[in-house]
Protein backbone atom coordinates (compact mmCIF):
# COMPACT_ATOMS: atom_id res chain seq x y z
CA UNK A 1 0.00 0.00 0.00
CA UNK A 2 1.45 3.31 -1.02
CA UNK A 3 1.81 6.33 1.18
CA UNK A 4 -0.94 9.00 1.15
CA UNK A 5 -0.93 11.45 -1.66
CA UNK A 6 1.30 14.50 -1.52
CA UNK A 7 -1.84 16.64 -1.57
CA UNK A 8 -2.69 15.32 1.91
CA UNK A 9 0.72 14.74 3.48
CA UNK A 10 2.22 18.08 2.46
CA UNK A 11 -0.38 19.93 4.51
CA UNK A 12 1.24 18.92 7.79
CA UNK A 13 3.33 22.10 7.96
CA UNK A 14 0.21 24.23 7.46
CA UNK A 15 -1.61 22.53 10.33
CA UNK A 16 1.45 22.47 12.56
CA UNK A 17 2.34 26.11 11.90
CA UNK A 18 -1.25 27.30 12.41
CA UNK A 19 -1.38 25.35 15.65
CA UNK A 20 1.82 26.92 16.92
CA UNK A 21 0.54 30.38 16.02
CA UNK A 22 -2.75 29.85 17.87
CA UNK A 23 -0.85 28.43 20.82
CA UNK A 24 1.52 31.40 20.86
CA UNK A 25 -1.46 33.77 21.17
CA UNK A 26 -2.88 31.66 24.00
CA UNK A 27 0.43 31.63 25.85
CA UNK A 28 0.75 35.41 25.41
CA UNK A 29 -2.53 35.95 27.27
CA UNK A 30 -1.53 33.36 29.87
CA UNK A 31 1.65 35.27 30.70
CA UNK A 32 -0.26 38.55 30.69
CA UNK A 33 -2.61 37.06 33.25
CA UNK A 34 0.28 36.55 35.68
CA UNK A 35 0.72 40.32 36.05
CA UNK A 36 -2.96 40.78 36.84
CA UNK A 37 -3.05 37.76 39.17
CA UNK A 38 -5.65 36.23 36.87
CA UNK A 39 -5.43 32.45 36.59
CA UNK A 40 -8.11 32.14 33.89
CA UNK A 41 -5.94 32.68 30.77
CA UNK A 42 -3.42 30.08 31.97
CA UNK A 43 -6.32 27.74 32.64
CA UNK A 44 -7.23 28.06 28.95
CA UNK A 45 -3.90 26.47 28.08
CA UNK A 46 -4.61 23.65 30.52
CA UNK A 47 -8.12 23.05 29.18
CA UNK A 48 -6.93 22.99 25.57
CA UNK A 49 -4.01 20.74 26.43
CA UNK A 50 -6.06 18.26 28.48
CA UNK A 51 -8.74 18.07 25.80
CA UNK A 52 -6.20 16.66 23.38
CA UNK A 53 -4.32 14.70 26.03
CA UNK A 54 -7.56 12.90 26.87
CA UNK A 55 -8.19 12.10 23.19
CA UNK A 56 -4.66 10.79 22.66
CA UNK A 57 -4.61 8.76 25.89
CA UNK A 58 -7.92 7.23 24.80
CA UNK A 59 -6.40 6.30 21.44
CA UNK A 60 -3.34 4.92 23.20
CA UNK A 61 -5.53 2.69 25.38
CA UNK A 62 -7.59 1.56 22.37
CA UNK A 63 -4.39 0.74 20.48
CA UNK A 64 -3.11 -1.46 23.29
CA UNK A 65 -6.49 -3.05 24.06
CA UNK A 66 -7.04 -4.09 20.43
CA UNK A 67 -3.49 -5.50 20.38
CA UNK A 68 -4.03 -7.59 23.50
CA UNK A 69 -7.39 -8.91 22.31
CA UNK A 70 -6.22 -9.45 18.72
CA UNK A 71 -9.26 -7.57 17.45
CA UNK A 72 -9.78 -8.60 13.85
CA UNK A 73 -11.60 -5.40 12.86
CA UNK A 74 -8.94 -3.05 14.24
CA UNK A 75 -5.76 -3.00 12.06
CA UNK A 76 -6.93 -0.54 9.39
CA UNK A 77 -8.23 1.85 12.07
CA UNK A 78 -5.42 1.23 14.56
CA UNK A 79 -2.86 2.61 12.11
CA UNK A 80 -4.58 6.02 12.33
CA UNK A 81 -4.40 5.79 16.14
CA UNK A 82 -0.69 5.05 15.87
CA UNK A 83 -0.21 8.15 13.72
CA UNK A 84 -2.16 10.27 16.22
CA UNK A 85 -0.59 9.14 19.50
CA UNK A 86 2.80 10.40 18.38
CA UNK A 87 1.53 13.86 19.35
CA UNK A 88 0.85 12.93 22.99
CA UNK A 89 4.28 13.76 24.46
CA UNK A 90 4.46 16.90 22.27
CA UNK A 91 1.13 18.19 23.64
CA UNK A 92 2.28 17.51 27.21
CA UNK A 93 5.57 19.31 26.59
CA UNK A 94 3.92 22.36 25.00
CA UNK A 95 1.04 22.51 27.47
CA UNK A 96 1.48 20.98 30.91
CA UNK A 97 5.27 21.27 31.15
CA UNK A 98 5.51 25.10 31.09
CA UNK A 99 2.49 25.47 33.38
CA UNK A 100 4.09 23.21 35.97
CA UNK A 101 7.77 24.12 35.73
CA UNK A 102 7.40 27.91 35.48
CA UNK A 103 6.84 28.92 39.14
CA UNK A 104 4.64 31.95 38.47
CA UNK A 105 2.33 29.91 36.23
CA UNK A 106 2.32 26.96 38.62
CA UNK A 107 1.37 29.17 41.57
CA UNK A 108 -1.45 30.88 39.74
CA UNK A 109 -3.03 27.67 38.37
CA UNK A 110 -2.43 25.29 41.27
CA UNK A 111 -2.67 27.68 44.22
CA UNK A 112 -1.71 24.95 46.72
CA UNK A 113 1.86 25.36 45.40
CA UNK A 114 1.96 28.96 46.70
CA UNK A 115 2.15 29.03 50.50
CA UNK A 116 1.14 32.71 50.58
CA UNK A 117 -2.07 32.17 48.58
CA UNK A 118 -5.13 33.31 50.54
CA UNK A 119 -8.07 30.97 51.22
CA UNK A 120 -11.73 32.07 51.62
CA UNK A 121 -11.56 31.32 55.35
CA UNK A 122 -8.84 33.95 55.77
CA UNK A 123 -5.97 31.52 56.25
CA UNK A 124 -3.10 31.07 53.83
CA UNK A 125 -2.31 27.84 51.99
CA UNK A 126 0.87 27.43 54.02
CA UNK A 127 -1.19 27.18 57.23
CA UNK A 128 -3.92 24.95 55.81
CA UNK A 129 -4.25 21.71 57.85
CA UNK A 130 -5.90 19.94 54.90
CA UNK A 131 -2.90 20.59 52.67
CA UNK A 132 -0.54 19.57 55.46
CA UNK A 133 -2.36 16.25 55.76
CA UNK A 134 -1.97 15.70 52.00
CA UNK A 135 1.60 16.99 51.82
CA UNK A 136 3.02 13.50 51.27
CA UNK A 137 1.44 13.70 47.80
CA UNK A 138 0.84 17.41 47.26
CA UNK A 139 4.32 18.81 47.52
CA UNK A 140 6.09 20.66 44.74
CA UNK A 141 9.10 18.36 44.28
CA UNK A 142 6.95 15.25 43.99
CA UNK A 143 4.52 17.16 41.74
CA UNK A 144 7.30 18.13 39.34
CA UNK A 145 8.68 14.59 39.39
CA UNK A 146 5.29 13.10 38.54
CA UNK A 147 4.75 15.46 35.60
CA UNK A 148 8.21 14.59 34.28
CA UNK A 149 7.30 10.90 34.66
CA UNK A 150 4.11 11.35 32.64
CA UNK A 151 6.01 12.93 29.75
CA UNK A 152 8.78 10.31 29.76
CA UNK A 153 6.41 7.36 30.06
CA UNK A 154 4.01 8.47 27.34
CA UNK A 155 6.94 9.33 25.06
CA UNK A 156 8.42 5.85 25.55
CA UNK A 157 5.20 3.85 25.24
CA UNK A 158 3.98 5.72 22.14
CA UNK A 159 7.43 5.41 20.53
CA UNK A 160 7.53 1.67 21.21
CA UNK A 161 4.05 0.99 19.81
CA UNK A 162 4.71 3.07 16.72
CA UNK A 163 8.26 1.84 16.13
CA UNK A 164 7.54 -1.89 16.18
CA UNK A 165 4.31 -1.52 14.23
CA UNK A 166 5.98 0.49 11.47
CA UNK A 167 8.96 -1.89 11.50
CA UNK A 168 6.61 -4.80 10.89
CA UNK A 169 5.61 -3.20 7.59
CA UNK A 170 9.20 -3.39 6.41
CA UNK A 171 10.48 -6.61 7.95
CA UNK A 172 7.30 -8.73 7.83
CA UNK A 173 8.28 -10.55 11.01
CA UNK A 174 5.76 -12.21 13.35
CA UNK A 175 8.12 -11.45 16.26
CA UNK A 176 7.10 -7.80 16.05
CA UNK A 177 3.46 -8.74 16.58
CA UNK A 178 4.38 -10.77 19.68
CA UNK A 179 6.49 -7.89 20.95
CA UNK A 180 3.62 -5.46 20.47
CA UNK A 181 1.34 -7.79 22.43
CA UNK A 182 3.82 -7.86 25.30
CA UNK A 183 4.27 -4.07 25.26
CA UNK A 184 0.50 -3.57 25.26
CA UNK A 185 -0.09 -6.08 28.05
CA UNK A 186 2.39 -4.23 30.25
CA UNK A 187 1.35 -0.80 29.02
CA UNK A 188 -2.37 -1.04 29.82
CA UNK A 189 -2.06 -1.21 33.65
CA UNK A 190 0.81 1.30 33.67
CA UNK A 191 -1.16 3.74 31.52
CA UNK A 192 -4.22 3.24 33.74
CA UNK A 193 -2.22 4.22 36.83
CA UNK A 194 -0.53 7.20 35.21
CA UNK A 195 -3.65 8.61 33.57
CA UNK A 196 -5.30 8.45 37.01
CA UNK A 197 -2.42 10.33 38.61
CA UNK A 198 -2.42 12.82 35.73
CA UNK A 199 -6.15 13.48 36.30
CA UNK A 200 -5.47 13.94 40.03
CA UNK A 201 -2.60 16.37 39.42
CA UNK A 202 -3.91 18.40 36.50
CA UNK A 203 -7.62 18.58 37.35
CA UNK A 204 -8.57 17.38 40.83
CA UNK A 205 -5.69 19.27 42.47
CA UNK A 206 -7.02 22.55 41.04
CA UNK A 207 -9.40 22.38 44.02
CA UNK A 208 -7.15 20.44 46.35
CA UNK A 209 -9.56 20.34 49.31
CA UNK A 210 -11.85 18.08 47.29
CA UNK A 211 -11.14 14.48 46.37
CA UNK A 212 -12.81 11.54 44.63
CA UNK A 213 -11.47 8.01 44.30
CA UNK A 214 -13.51 7.65 41.09
CA UNK A 215 -11.88 10.59 39.36
CA UNK A 216 -9.32 8.56 37.42
CA UNK A 217 -12.04 6.25 36.10
CA UNK A 218 -14.09 9.28 35.02
CA UNK A 219 -11.08 10.63 33.10
CA UNK A 220 -10.54 7.22 31.48
CA UNK A 221 -14.19 7.04 30.39
CA UNK A 222 -14.05 10.58 29.01
CA UNK A 223 -10.81 9.82 27.17
CA UNK A 224 -12.21 6.76 25.44
CA UNK A 225 -15.42 8.59 24.50
CA UNK A 226 -13.51 11.48 22.93
CA UNK A 227 -11.03 9.14 21.24
CA UNK A 228 -13.86 7.17 19.62
CA UNK A 229 -15.58 10.39 18.53
CA UNK A 230 -12.40 11.67 16.86
CA UNK A 231 -11.88 8.22 15.32
CA UNK A 232 -15.32 8.32 13.71
CA UNK A 233 -14.68 11.83 12.35
CA UNK A 234 -11.18 10.94 11.15
CA UNK A 235 -12.18 7.69 9.45
CA UNK A 236 -15.14 9.42 7.81
CA UNK A 237 -12.77 11.98 6.26
CA UNK A 238 -10.25 9.32 5.24
CA UNK A 239 -12.97 7.23 3.61
CA UNK A 240 -13.86 10.19 1.39
CA UNK A 241 -10.81 10.21 -0.88
CA UNK A 242 -8.21 9.26 1.72
CA UNK A 243 -6.44 5.98 2.37
CA UNK A 244 -9.58 4.33 3.81
CA UNK A 245 -11.61 5.04 0.67
CA UNK A 246 -13.19 1.73 -0.36
CA UNK A 247 -11.81 -0.05 2.72
CA UNK A 248 -13.82 1.31 5.65
CA UNK A 249 -17.21 -0.37 5.60
CA UNK A 250 -20.48 -0.54 7.49
CA UNK A 251 -19.20 -3.21 9.88
CA UNK A 252 -16.33 -1.01 11.04
CA UNK A 253 -18.76 1.82 11.76
CA UNK A 254 -21.00 -0.58 13.64
CA UNK A 255 -18.15 -1.62 15.95
CA UNK A 256 -17.20 2.00 16.61
CA UNK A 257 -20.85 2.86 17.26
CA UNK A 258 -21.22 -0.01 19.72
CA UNK A 259 -18.10 1.11 21.58
CA UNK A 260 -19.40 4.69 21.65
CA UNK A 261 -22.66 3.46 23.17
CA UNK A 262 -20.86 1.31 25.75
CA UNK A 263 -18.58 4.09 26.95
CA UNK A 264 -21.40 6.64 26.92
CA UNK A 265 -23.18 4.43 29.45
CA UNK A 266 -19.94 3.85 31.37
CA UNK A 267 -19.19 7.59 31.58
CA UNK A 268 -22.72 8.25 32.84
CA UNK A 269 -22.44 5.47 35.42
CA UNK A 270 -19.16 6.82 36.81
CA UNK A 271 -20.30 10.46 36.80
CA UNK A 272 -23.64 9.69 38.45
CA UNK A 273 -22.06 7.33 41.00
CA UNK A 274 -19.57 9.98 42.05
CA UNK A 275 -22.35 12.55 42.48
CA UNK A 276 -24.70 10.13 44.25
CA UNK A 277 -22.08 8.92 46.75
CA UNK A 278 -21.07 12.48 47.64
CA UNK A 279 -24.71 13.59 47.85
CA UNK A 280 -25.61 10.65 50.11
CA UNK A 281 -22.64 11.11 52.44
CA UNK A 282 -23.37 14.87 52.68
CA UNK A 283 -19.90 15.71 53.97
CA UNK A 284 -19.13 19.46 53.54
CA UNK A 285 -15.52 18.73 52.49
CA UNK A 286 -16.95 16.89 49.48
CA UNK A 287 -20.29 18.51 48.69
CA UNK A 288 -18.85 22.00 48.22
CA UNK A 289 -17.37 20.92 44.88
CA UNK A 290 -20.84 20.39 43.46
CA UNK A 291 -22.37 23.29 45.36
CA UNK A 292 -20.16 25.85 43.66
CA UNK A 293 -21.17 24.28 40.34
CA UNK A 294 -24.86 24.67 41.03
CA UNK A 295 -25.46 27.71 43.24
CA UNK A 296 -24.40 31.31 43.16
CA UNK A 297 -22.89 31.82 46.66
CA UNK A 298 -24.05 35.45 46.74
CA UNK A 299 -27.67 35.13 45.58
CA UNK A 300 -28.31 31.47 46.40
CA UNK A 301 -29.88 31.08 42.95
CA UNK A 302 -28.83 28.63 40.26
CA UNK A 303 -25.63 29.75 38.56
CA UNK A 304 -24.67 29.47 34.90
CA UNK A 305 -22.77 26.29 35.81
CA UNK A 306 -26.16 24.72 36.56
CA UNK A 307 -26.96 25.07 32.87
CA UNK A 308 -23.66 23.34 31.99
CA UNK A 309 -24.49 20.44 34.31
CA UNK A 310 -27.90 20.05 32.65
CA UNK A 311 -26.22 20.06 29.24
CA UNK A 312 -23.90 17.27 30.38
CA UNK A 313 -26.90 15.20 31.45
CA UNK A 314 -29.14 15.76 28.45
CA UNK A 315 -26.71 16.74 25.69
CA UNK A 316 -23.63 14.71 26.55
CA UNK A 317 -25.40 11.60 27.82
CA UNK A 318 -29.08 11.21 26.92
CA UNK A 319 -28.88 12.50 23.34
CA UNK A 320 -26.02 10.23 22.16
CA UNK A 321 -27.28 7.36 24.33
CA UNK A 322 -30.78 7.36 22.88
CA UNK A 323 -29.53 7.81 19.31
CA UNK A 324 -26.89 5.06 19.56
CA UNK A 325 -29.49 2.57 20.77
CA UNK A 326 -30.70 2.37 17.18
CA UNK A 327 -28.83 0.07 14.81
CA UNK A 328 -29.12 2.42 11.84
CA UNK A 329 -27.45 5.26 13.76
CA UNK A 330 -24.37 3.07 14.13
CA UNK A 331 -24.10 2.04 10.48
CA UNK A 332 -25.15 5.16 8.55
CA UNK A 333 -22.04 7.30 8.20
CA UNK A 334 -23.75 10.69 8.42
CA UNK A 335 -25.71 9.84 11.55
CA UNK A 336 -22.71 8.36 13.35
CA UNK A 337 -20.65 11.40 12.35
CA UNK A 338 -23.27 13.74 13.86
CA UNK A 339 -23.23 11.85 17.17
CA UNK A 340 -19.42 11.94 17.16
CA UNK A 341 -19.50 15.74 16.92
CA UNK A 342 -22.09 15.91 19.71
CA UNK A 343 -19.80 13.84 21.96
CA UNK A 344 -16.72 15.88 21.03
CA UNK A 345 -18.42 19.19 21.89
CA UNK A 346 -19.81 17.66 25.08
CA UNK A 347 -16.30 16.65 26.09
CA UNK A 348 -15.25 20.30 26.03
CA UNK A 349 -18.14 21.17 28.35
CA UNK A 350 -17.18 18.31 30.66
CA UNK A 351 -13.64 19.65 30.94
CA UNK A 352 -14.95 23.16 31.53
CA UNK A 353 -17.20 21.82 34.29
CA UNK A 354 -14.31 20.06 36.00
CA UNK A 355 -11.52 22.60 35.51
CA UNK A 356 -12.89 26.13 35.51
CA UNK A 357 -15.12 26.67 38.61
CA UNK A 358 -13.01 27.93 41.50
CA UNK A 359 -13.55 29.77 44.76
CA UNK A 360 -11.95 33.18 44.28
CA UNK A 361 -11.36 35.11 47.48
CA UNK A 362 -13.53 38.23 47.69
CA UNK A 363 -13.81 39.81 51.14
CA UNK A 364 -16.79 41.89 50.03
CA UNK A 365 -18.87 38.78 49.29
CA UNK A 366 -21.02 37.32 52.11
CA UNK A 367 -19.33 33.91 51.84
CA UNK A 368 -15.86 35.42 51.44
CA UNK A 369 -15.53 34.19 47.85
CA UNK A 370 -17.06 34.25 44.40
CA UNK A 371 -17.05 31.43 41.87
CA UNK A 372 -15.41 31.64 38.46
CA UNK A 373 -18.29 32.15 36.01
CA UNK A 374 -18.87 29.99 32.97
CA UNK A 375 -19.87 32.83 30.67
CA UNK A 376 -16.63 34.72 31.06
CA UNK A 377 -14.59 36.54 28.46
CA UNK A 378 -12.11 33.68 28.12
CA UNK A 379 -14.20 30.98 26.44
CA UNK A 380 -12.77 32.10 23.11
CA UNK A 381 -9.26 31.61 24.49
CA UNK A 382 -10.16 28.07 25.57
CA UNK A 383 -11.36 27.30 22.06
CA UNK A 384 -8.25 28.91 20.56
CA UNK A 385 -6.07 26.68 22.75
CA UNK A 386 -8.05 23.61 21.65
CA UNK A 387 -7.58 24.61 18.01
CA UNK A 388 -3.89 25.32 18.61
CA UNK A 389 -3.11 21.95 20.14
CA UNK A 390 -5.38 20.33 17.56
CA UNK A 391 -3.42 21.87 14.71
CA UNK A 392 -0.19 20.52 16.17
CA UNK A 393 -1.64 17.03 16.62
CA UNK A 394 -3.11 16.93 13.11
CA UNK A 395 0.13 18.27 11.66
CA UNK A 396 2.11 15.49 13.33
CA UNK A 397 -0.54 12.98 12.22
CA UNK A 398 -0.10 13.98 8.57
CA UNK A 399 3.68 13.97 8.92
CA UNK A 400 3.60 10.42 10.29
CA UNK A 401 1.26 9.29 7.54
CA UNK A 402 3.75 10.51 4.95
CA UNK A 403 6.58 8.45 6.46
CA UNK A 404 4.89 5.10 7.12
CA UNK A 405 2.45 2.76 5.42
CA UNK A 406 -1.09 4.04 5.90
CA UNK A 407 -2.46 0.49 5.76
CA UNK A 408 -0.46 -2.12 7.79
CA UNK A 409 -0.39 -4.64 4.92
CA UNK A 410 1.79 -7.12 6.84
CA UNK A 411 -0.29 -7.21 9.98
CA UNK A 412 -1.35 -10.85 10.56
CA UNK A 413 -5.02 -9.82 10.67
CA UNK A 414 -5.04 -7.27 7.87
CA UNK A 415 -7.21 -9.34 5.51
CA UNK A 416 -9.67 -10.01 8.30
CA UNK A 417 -9.81 -6.29 8.98
CA UNK A 418 -10.29 -5.29 5.34
CA UNK A 419 -13.03 -7.89 4.80
CA UNK A 420 -14.56 -7.48 8.26
CA UNK A 421 -18.31 -8.05 8.41
CA UNK A 422 -20.96 -8.12 11.12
Amino acid sequence: MSNPSAKISDKWTLFFGSGLLALAVTWFFAYQGIHGHDHRPALSVLVGCLFWVSILIGMLMLTMITRVFDAGWAPIIRRSWEFMIGGLPVVLILGVLPLVFVPSLRHIVWHWTDASSLLPNGHTVGHDPILQAKSWFLNEKFFLARVALYIVFFAVITWALRHWSFLQDRERSASHTHRLHAISAAGIPLTAVLLTLLAFDCLMALTYHWFSTMYGVWFFALSIRLALAVTVILTYVLSRGGWLDGILNQAHRHVLGCLMLAFTVFWAYISFSQYFIIYSANIPEETFWYNIRELNPITGMKSDWWGVSLYLIFGFFFLPFLCLLFYRTKIIAGRLLTIAWVILVGGIFDLWFNAVPRQIVDKTAPEGFVVSPFLSGFLWLDLLAILGFGGIVLGLFLRSSAKAETIPVHDPRILESIHYHE
